[in-house]
């Protein structure tokens, strides 16, 4: 692996420029030279998560707004299990990729991409032929959006496996390129069709997954690399101790909120599973600190316990309060300034049901600011086996939260009880990462 600057190894003990220790001398030129690259790699995953971001809140608003909370609710169901399959595929192909292979060798870095890309593609010809299917066997509305997400998914995958293979390459700006071209042809397929009137949460999806697919090829021309499936096999065997529990570990969130809106669209209905998307699209602009941070977190924490683990959980505690912080600031205004005229404007008859999510929902993002801050940490000390134990308390926390709100309140029953389940979790998974740091500083566990 080759060191950048900030990552040389030290001077010789004593310099001949003026006689000083390198010691005394080194951090005043190094340190700088550090924060501005971790700056800059976190502005880039913030910048290249806004546009996806965009592309995700412009998808989600156009449906809700064009045809009614029914439409929207059985959008909402196809798009949480569109997350299920993008987490099983970074699970298995680029979550690895984070760990063993941020800052390789561009020759290193070329043949393990092309393997976890085509990985990624496997999933998702996969996941797409198992929602064709089922799509074809549900009824209307859930049926043809269901088709209509098979379709795209292998390109969705693959394009979203190119995003995580950049920042593992430190390649931030080619990520933000690639995304901002899937927005851009997202935003004229949905003006086609405004446009043409006839349109359909069907066809939406449609537009969504085949312009994913346009920018998943512009990805390989970027990397110039080609996705190889035939080598899933043998990037799944090299990287199953990871791969299998981060998959687990994944969709076991993923999968949980899907459980909990089929639970709720059961014994609510379709429009009360509308409701609660609406209010998560609301918090989109702060989720795209979230999440851009998210993206660059594993490389970030890994280089910090690799220097100095002891720098590890101070690291983390910053990151989840600094973006919790911004979650709540971000909740106030959404209460204060939507109330006076955007949120109608925004969601129609949406508004007032979703409106009385924003508290719930504002409480469960701050509180997940520490759950990923802390996975971070545990993804980057590579010990799969605390990560998987606390994500598997936390799904079921969620889906129990959830469903009993459900069952009890409806939308709001169901959010609240997610908040107060991602509250629970945030101390699950803050306990993991010290018993993990512990651990590692007495011998007692090596990364495994």
């Amino acid at each position: 692996m080759t060191t950048t600057s900030a990552e040389a190894p030290a001077a010789p003990a004593v310099s001949t420029n003026h006689g000083l220790p390198a010691s005394r001398r080194q951090p005043r030129h190094r340190q700088p030279s550090r924060r501005f690259q971790v700056a800059g790699r976190l502005g880039w995953g913030v910048a290249d998560q806004a546009i996806s971001s965009l592309s995700n809140l412009a998808l989600g608003l156009f449906v809700a707004r064009t045809f009614g909370a029914s439409s929207f609710g059985a959008f909402a169901l196809a798009y949480v299990t569109y997350s299920v399959v993008i987490n099983a595929s970074r699970g298995l192909a680029t979550d690895p990729l984070l760990v063993r292979h941020s800052g390789d060798v561009h020759r290193r870095w070329r043949r393990a991409t092309s393997a976890a890309t085509g990985t990624a593609l496997v999933v998702g010809v996969v996941a797409g032929a198992v929602c064709v299917m089922g799509g074809l066997l549900l009824p209307d509305p859930l049926g043809p959006v269901f088709v209509a997400l098979g379709v795209g998914l292998p390109g969705l995958a693959l394009q979203d496996s190119w995003r995580f293979a950049f920042f593992a390459h430190g390649r931030g700006s080619s990520a933000f390129v690639n995304d901002l071209f899937w927005t851009l042809l997202l935003v004229l397929a949905l003006v086609a069709l405004q446009n043409r009137g006839d349109g359909s949460a069907a066809l939406c999806l449609l537009a969504f997954g085949g312009t994913a697919t346009m920018a998943a090829v512009l990805g390989a021309v970027q990397a110039g690399v080609l996705p190889r499936p035939t080598r899933a096999a043998a990037w799944l065997r090299t990287h199953r101790q990871l791969s299998v529990r981060y998959l687990v570990e994944n969709v076991s969130i993923s999968g949980a909120s899907q459980l909990r809106s089929f639970v709720l669209g059961a014994v609510a209905s379709l429009a009360a599973v509308g409701y609660v998307r609406a209010s998560e699209i609301l918090m989109g602009p702060f989720l795209v600190v979230l999440m851009g941070i998210s993206q660059v977190a594993v490389p970030e924490a890994s280089r910090v316990f690799h220097r100095d683990s002891g720098r590890l959980a101070r690291f983390c505690f910053v990151l989840g309060g600094s973006q919790a912080a911004a979650a709540v600031a971000w909740g106030l205004i959404i209460m204060t300034v939507l109330p006076l005229g955007p949120g109608p404007a925004l969601l129609k008859e949406l508004w007032m049901p979703t409106s009385q999510l924003i508290p719930a929902i504002t409480l469960t993002v701050a509180a997940a600011s520490f759950s990923t801050a802390a996975t971070a940490g545990l993804r980057a000390m590579g010990v799969a086996r605390r990560s998987l134990r606390a994500q598997l308390t936390a799904s079921a926390a969620y889906v129990i939260g959830g469903s009993i709100g459900a069952m009890m309140g409806g939308a709001i029953g169901a959010s609240w009880g997610v908040t107060t389940a991602q509250c629970f979790s945030a101390l699950v998974w803050w306990h993991q990462l010290r018993s993990a740091l512990s651990d590692y500083h007495s011998g007692a566990e090596v990364a495994a």
